[in-house]
């Protein structure tokens, strides 16, 4: 469980990285877009940061997670220089792809090849439940 302090630099950290990756560093992507940041995980200590990168519209995700954690040393001087006067110390960042994305997708697929019959039907007069089901407790007097 995440202390607010925590949750407190990891909000932080995920803003301005996104700040700093788009409008900081573009150069490093070669003109192309720059990964979106999912989520970011801080130590208690506040000492290291764990950020996952979205690389959903790149063709080549691991290319751009290894130019990312290539490129951590300039990432994390653009980022002391846009919260030094937010935060004492500048967490040590590690970059993880985050597929969690590209694993919904997966698992919308599989659940989209299931085949569920339809629920059983109530009984021929359209009254009462249906014959798997128990009776429906009464709660008030009148029912």
């Amino acid at each position: 469980m995440e202390s607010k302090r925590q949750q407190k630099m990891a909000s932080l950290l995920q803003q301005e990285l996104a700040a700093v990756l788009q409008r900081d560093l573009p150069h490093l992507f070669g003109g192309g877009l720059a990964p979106g940041i999912s989520l970011v995980k801080v130590t208690p200590d506040l000492g290291q940061a764990r950020v996952y990168l979205s690389l959903l519209l790149s063709t080549d995700a691991d290319a751009r997670l290894a130019l990312v954690r290539d490129s951590a040393k300039e990432i994390r001087q653009a980022l002391a220089k846009r919260i030094r006067k937010t935060a004492r110390v500048v967490p040590e960042l590690t970059f993880f792809h985050d597929d969690s994305a590209a694993y919904a997708a997966h698992m919308d697929g599989v659940l989209g090849q299931l085949h569920i019959p339809p629920a059983p039907s109530p009984d021929a007069d359209g009254e009462g439940p249906g014959r798997d089901e128990p009776p429906r407790p009464r709660l008030f007097k009148g029912e």
